[in-house]
């Protein structure tokens, strides 16, 4: 098992080392797995967690498609089509099968966010409305025939992207990771021999599938709905999304049911099935097994139910390519679990992968530039701990942002503003973490893309808590043109600016069982206002010393408690 971990976690060295993009190689928006000979997960490096099992749905679409006896060692496969490798078109996944003495063990894959392949816009696709309009798809394609490139398809890149380079470079890079994890995976095979590997492989999903088990027979059993909503589809602009769930917890499995979500969105936010086999996975391994590393064994026990051709099952030809259901769908599930298991769950996050995401020409060079970060958010408490502080979305905890070095230095920008969001965390016995607020300032005339699904509802909380503060984009501030924004694609001129302002956690519990002096340390860091700890926690704090006013706290927090 180590082994194969660090085969993966040396896969990702190699993509990171090689790839051309700081999508891949700094905010690490991959997903990197080795995988059984039925495509079934054994090993994953660190990644962005929604990807975890999505690869293992696309390796065996791919196991489908191409027929498992036509296999050959050296073969490397493309595959984007959404509806079989369950992203949009530009998360490809790259894959290579594993054979020993002509005898197929396994596959390794990798997954990463290429730059173009000539979808209808630059960067993303906020407002498709057909899956023609979001690029080519590779259904399984050949990129290496035994170790020989097939330049046919690199061409069909190449002339057909905006960035041909650094997306061949990236492609090229994913197809390093893969090799790299066949020569480990063949090294583990000749030091332990063949029967030995095959038999741990099952083993290791064995062992996952107990684990899980006996975790969720120790839960409380029932059934349990929640629902939440994206802002819109990007296309019907003036509705609310709404995603519905039923989670069911019985005996030792649990099953979760979107059915109650069967509309699907005329633009491009609906979720292939294998997206939703992903989302749910991960709320149910962050509840489950936290603390064991991921394998197709840890969901053995979880059923997964939809409606084919809705929100959370997309078919041909609907758009797929702003895949932000995905994103919101684990904390959907959190939120149903919430209401049987308040001192199990954490309350929501600040809600969304905050996205700002820009591009024009670079007037220092004169080439085309594009560069993307996710700005971090509060984390919500739970009955243990307050939430952390700005740091990275629930569904990317192995992802992490672009620092401003590197975006100052790729493209014409400067960040003016980056920090913590003062009196943003839910207020609770233990607070909501706090989002960020980062302010982007453009050098020359620029387009930024503004992917954010959550800034007109706010971050839940649970057992008494107070909701987190929304997401908050605005665009132009401080002058005529100024505006909150959602899923929107903005140009600027010169100085143009952008604040993305992302949202807190929701508190856990009642705030004025908060201890005060913790309420007083929240002040002093910058955490909690004056004000705020006064309206909220019932805590009167000098705001000079950071001292607690210890009579003047009991009779306030002895009068609110009185009404």
């Amino acid at each position: 098992r180590h082994s194969m971990l660090s085969a993966c976690n040396e896969m990702a060295r190699n993509l990171c080392r090689t790839a051309y993009n700081t999508i891949v190689y700094e905010i690490h928006d991959y997903g990197i797995s080795l995988h059984d000979v039925d495509g079934n997960c054994i090993a994953e490096a660190p990644g962005i967690a929604i990807f975890s099992g999505a690869n293992d749905f696309g390796v065996q679409k791919g196991i489908e498609f191409v027929g498992r006896e036509n296999f050959k060692s050296g073969d490397v496969y493309l595959l984007n089509y959404p509806y079989w490798s369950a992203a949009h078109t530009l998360d490809a996944l790259v894959f290579t099968p594993i054979l020993v003495d002509n005898k197929l063990v396994g596959f390794s894959s990798c997954r990463v966010h290429l730059l173009d392949l000539k979808q209808k816009d630059a960067g993303y696709v906020l407002d498709s409305t057909d899956m023609s309009q979001e690029g080519i798809f590779f259904p399984c394609s050949k990129i290496y025939d035994q170790g020989i490139i097939c330049d046919d398809i690199f061409n069909i890149i190449r002339f057909n992207s905006r960035f041909p380079e650094r997306t061949i470079g990236d492609l090229q890079a994913q197809v390093s990771a893969v090799h790299t994890g066949d020569v480990r995976l063949k090294e583990i095979v000749a030091k332990f021999g063949l029967d030995s590997v095959v038999e741990a492989m099952e083993e290791i999903n064995q062992h996952g599938e107990r684990l899980s088990r006996a975790a969720v027979a120790r839960l409380p059993k029932g059934t349990w709905s929640a629902s939440d909503f994206l802002d819109s589809d990007g296309v019907v602009t003036d509705e609310l999304v709404e995603m519905k769930v039923i989670v069911t917890v019985e005996d030792d499995r649990m099953i979760i049911d979107w059915r109650g979500t069967n509309k699907g969105a005329a633009g491009p936010i609906n979720l292939p099935i294998g997206g939703t086999f992903a989302a749910s996975r991960l709320a149910f391994k962050s509840l489950t097994t936290p603390d064991s590393n991921i394998c197709a064994g840890n969901f053995r026990n979880l059923e997964i139910l939809t409606t084919e051709g809705s929100l959370m099952h997309a078919t041909p030809p609907m758009p797929t390519f702003t895949l932000w259901t995905g994103l919101l769908a684990p904390e959907v599930v959190t939120k149903a679990l919430a209401q049987g298991l308040p001192d199990v769950v954490p309350a929501c996050s600040g809600g969304d992968v905050c996205d700002v995401m820009a591009l024009g020409v670079n007037p220092r060079n004169g080439a085309w530039w594009l560069e993307a970060t996710n700005d971090a958010v509060g984390m919500g408490a739970h009955s243990g701990a307050d939430g952390e502080d700005g740091i990275m979305h629930v569904t990317e905890p192995g992802c992490r942002n672009n620092p401003v070095e590197i975006l100052e230095s790729k493209a014409p920008m400067m960040i003016e503003r980056y920090g913590y969001r003062q009196d943003t965390g839910g207020a609770g016995k233990h607070r909501g973490g706090v989002g960020i607020e980062r302010a982007y300032k453009f050098l020359a005339p620029s387009t930024a893309i503004v992917i954010n699904y959550k800034t007109l509802t706010r971050p839940w909380a649970v057992a008494g808590g107070s909701e987190g503060v929304k997401n908050t984009v605005i665009v132009h501030p401080g002058t005529p043109l100024e505006k909150e924004v959602s899923v929107s694609n903005n140009s600027f001129d010169v100085d143009g600016r952008i604040v993305n302002l992302t949202g807190g956690g929701g508190g856990w519990g009642n705030p004025f069982e908060r201890e005060t002096s913790a309420v007083a340390e929240d002040v002093k860091q910058g955490f909690v206002s004056v004000a705020k700890a006064k309206d909220d926690y019932g805590v009167v704090v000098d705001p000079k010393t950071f001292a607690v006013d210890e009579s003047a706290t009991a009779a306030l927090r002895s009068k609110v408690g009185a009404k």
